[in-house]
């Protein structure tokens, strides 16, 4: 049985999603099911436990950026969520994350290549 698509809005700064789209600031507009939401949750949690991770690390002065897999974990996990959003998202979000050029998986014509 293939689920119903519902609209959501996204809030990347605090990892939000909402049904309501004046129950707070958001940033993306997208039509998803309930597993592709929970799969964008754990994205967002994922990145969450990683920008923790940094935060800790970052008291440490002689680990750069580029060399500490917490920062590693949550870029990768904010990659992944950039890219369902841009795939569930509606045309502004496509058009907004294709300019950000954050997803080096995005092809010319603007589709997600696997």
């Amino acid at each position: 049985m293939e689920q119903q698509k519902a609209t959501y809005y996204i809030s990347i700064a605090n990892g939000e999603i909402s049904k309501v789209k004046t129950a707070s600031p958001w940033d993306y507009r997208i039509e998803a099911t309930d597993d592709e939401i929970i799969k964008l949750r754990e994205y967002f949690d994922q990145g969450y436990s990683s920008d923790w991770q940094g935060f800790f690390r970052a008291h440490i002065p002689y680990v750069e950026y580029h060399h500490d897999k917490a920062n590693d974990g949550y870029d990768e996990s904010m990659q992944k969520a950039f890219a369902l959003i841009y795939e569930l998202g509606d045309e502004q979000a496509k058009e907004h994350i294709k300019s950000m050029g954050i997803i080096s998986s995005i092809g010319h014509g603007g589709e997600l290549n696997s």
